[in-house]
């Protein structure tokens, strides 16, 4: 998207209450505007109505935004977070798939939202999996509900999120534990004269970090290649390749597509082949 459509939604230092009143006087479109915004931009690549639907769904960030002020962080940045969730999902809507854009937008806007308190509210990560981040927010949700955990509420806890008992204290262990200073001076950290500061003892000097920075970068540019290019396919093309190689759970085989269009396992296997080849010089160029 264009540099004016990411600007749209950032927020002036200390103008959240001015940023909110403005993002409600922007009308909220009807399921025909919608469809025919979102065909536009899908299928023309028309910048002026990806801006249309980012600014009618700035109050929907909000609102998922408050959510989350229970966290201790700023809440013009949580919304900014999500915002960029909403032009992810603006992005990558597709209007065939036939659902409105807020029921497609929250689960990137929450993911956003998520990604930037994690990065945040400790210095030290709580949650690094993603069974734990399930838990975290979670167990935040709970402890607002019950306090500190007795024994017979960390067991209803367990239960009621799926996880053993271990999960639950380990994870409000994390979350109850405070920040300290990683270079600490010989006035606040001695201990019979000699420094204790975790910077003298936590490097690691086997680890790459810079390597594993740029190998997930490059996974990731990667993903974001091969998603463009999958949807440059057509429609049919699209199903065989999810459903030959992107299906984790139940791959469809050549036949099972063949009797679904009608056509010969051949001609699947021909269309198939086809896709592979598009896809692989898209992502090469």
């Amino acid at each position: 998207m264009s540099k004016e459509i990411r600007t749209l939604a950032l927020i002036s230092q200390g103008g959240l209450d001015a940023y909110i009143r403005t993002s409600n006087t922007y009308p909220m479109l009807t399921a025909e505007e919608e469809q025919e915004l979102a065909e536009r931009l899908h299928y023309h690549g028309d910048l002026s109505a990806a801006k249309q639907l980012i600014l009618s769904h700035l109050r929907f960030v909000t609102h998922v935004a408050r959510n989350y002020s229970g966290y201790g962080l700023p809440q013009a940045d949580l919304i900014q977070e999500g915002n960029i969730g909403l032009m992810k999902a603006v992005r990558r809507f597709n209007p065939a798939i036939g659902v409105r854009l807020v029921s497609f937008a929250v689960h990137w806007i929450k993911a956003e939202i998520h990604e930037y308190v994690l990065r945040n509210w400790r210095i030290v990560k709580v949650a690094t999996t993603k069974a734990q981040r399930k838990l975290f927010f979670n167990l935040r949700k709970s402890k607002q509900r019950l306090g500190w955990f007795n024994q017979d509420e960390v067991e209803m806890v367990a239960k009621e999120l799926g996880v053993s008992k271990k999960d639950v204290h380990e994870m409000e262990s994390r979350m109850s534990a405070q920040d300290m200073t990683f270079d600490l001076s010989p006035d606040d950290d001695t201990r019979d004269g000699q420094l204790v500061a975790p910077v003298l003892y936590l490097q690691d000097r086997n680890s790459d970090f810079a390597g594993d920075v740029e190998e997930d970068n490059w996974d990731n540019h990667a993903v974001d290649k091969l998603s463009f290019a999958l949807e440059k396919l057509d429609e049919r093309s699209q199903h065989i390749i999810r459903a030959r190689w992107l299906n984790d759970d139940n791959k469809a085989t050549l036949q099972e597509l063949a009797n679904q269009y009608g056509v010969s396992a051949e001609r699947v296997r021909q269309l198939e082949k086809n896709a592979m080849k598009k896809l692989r010089l898209a992502i090469e160029a």
